[in-house]
């Protein structure tokens, strides 16, 4: 298993300040869940943590180790990263992209072995698109190719999944079956943490949110004490109702405040 670790974390994109000094700890068996408003630094946190972006400030770990110590291969084969937005550029079936998630794991001029076919074929069964196997990614739909995306990450079998936004383009069963998907992931030992929107799913999946705003984070707790009406009208700039069903927040927004 696998923790991480930002310590005092800055990220600055051009002279804007992305993230202002934040500190968590991310551990196994969470499903850990990112919010906030559009440009509150949401995805600059989630790739900072993954060495993606230069820090200017602070320091982050992999299990004490030092993230600019490590390779992009030992990150890569720790922490399986989707992000959000992706494109597809070369016309691969979905078997051979969803086998691409094993490439950390391989030599420069190894071939994939059983175990790793057999990998391939668990991500594309978890992922719901085994049937899609032989088709040409780039001839899919949105919500299809979010799918595949999403089985290539599994592909790598790390013991932490960080994804950001991994419900854009898909429709609401396909919403629920990728949550179920992460909260599984969670239960059987994983680190998992994505970026949300979704105010709903965050609230009904999520162990723990981290609620982002303009760079900070302002509140990082069980669902129930991050989405407050005083939260949600200070981040948001929203009115919202905030109800309870199984023991989860149920949140509808009213009105601007």
């Amino acid at each position: 298993m696998v923790t991480i670790r930002a310590q005092h974390i800055v990220v600055e994109l051009g002279r804007h300040p992305a993230v202002r000094g934040v500190s968590l700890d991310l551990y196994p068996g969470q499903l850990v869940g990112i919010i906030g408003p559009n440009g509150a630094g949401k995805s600059s946190l989630i790739r900072a943590m993954l060495g993606l972006v230069p820090l200017s400030g602070g320091a982050v770990s992999i299990d004490g180790s030092d993230i600019s110590r490590l390779t992009r291969r030992d990150v890569a084969r720790q922490v399986a990263y989707l992000p959000q937005g992706q494109t597809l550029h070369w016309p691969l079936s979905v078997e051979r992209l969803v086998a691409l998630g094993r490439l950390p794991h391989l030599g420069p001029l190894s071939r994939l072995t059983a175990a790793d076919e057999a990998m391939v074929d668990a991500a594309l069964t978890r992922a719901d698109v085994l049937h899609l196997k032989g088709r040409i990614a780039t001839e899919l739909s949105g919500g299809e190719r979010a799918r595949v995306l999403l089985a290539r990450a599994l592909a790598v079998g790390a013991p932490a999944l960080i994804a950001d936004e991994p419900l854009a383009a898909l429709d609401p069963g396909h919403q629920i079956d990728v949550m179920d998907l992460l909260r599984a992931q969670a239960r059987s030992g994983a680190l998992v943490a994505t970026v949300l929107h979704d105010l709903g799913m965050a609230a009904r999946y999520c162990d723990r949110l981290i609620l982002m705003d303009r760079g900070e984070a302002v509140a990082d707790g069980p669902p129930a004490a991050v989405l407050t009406r005083a939260n949600l009208a200070h981040v948001y700039g929203i009115d919202a109702w905030i109800g309870e069903e199984a023991g989860r927040p149920v949140i509808l927004p009213l009105s601007r405040v």
